[in-house]
């Protein structure tokens, strides 16, 4: 994970396809959803998550741990973008810091901490469509050489 670049490319075939999913925010069951009405991830069935995973659901460890085993699986079956609610700030005021410490413990929480920081901030597929989470800047004009 630490070797993560800030922008990362994916190429996708032209008989293949990627889904993009976006905040889903501690829903574990729209996740299972989106799985079972999609399939499973899988090299052939790659899904590309655009940031915020946790926070304001009550399932955010669930959902997190999910997508990271998968990513342990199969590097190529899932990606993941940093949201601006993978952020210490962000976790404090809606909920994931807490919910660590209440279903596990403050080192449970560092530990994904270190891991939203190591996660790219955007991908560009095909060279053709950049995906990046918004609410991630302060400034207008950021480019993707910036990143």
């Amino acid at each position: 994970m630490k070797n993560c670049k800030n922008i990362v490319h994916i190429p996708v075939g032209d008989d293949e396809e990627i889904t993009v999913c976006g905040d889903v925010h501690g829903q574990y069951y729209d996740v299972l959803n989106i799985w079972q009405i999609n399939g499973n991830p899988s090299a052939e069935n790659p899904y590309l998550f655009n940031g915020d995973f946790v926070d304001r659901g009550s399932f955010s460890l669930e959902i997190i741990t999910a997508l990271m085993s998968w990513k342990l699986v199969d590097d190529r079956c899932i990606y993941l973008t940093r949201g601006n609610h993978e952020a210490v700030s962000m976790n404090r005021i809606y909920g994931f810091e807490g919910e660590c410490q209440k279903k596990y413990n403050q080192r449970t929480y560092d530990i994904f901490k270190q891991v939203f920081q190591a996660l790219p901030l955007g991908f560009i597929i095909n060279k053709k469509v950049m995906v990046c989470h918004g609410g991630l800047f302060s400034k207008d004009g950021v480019t993707i050489d910036d990143l």
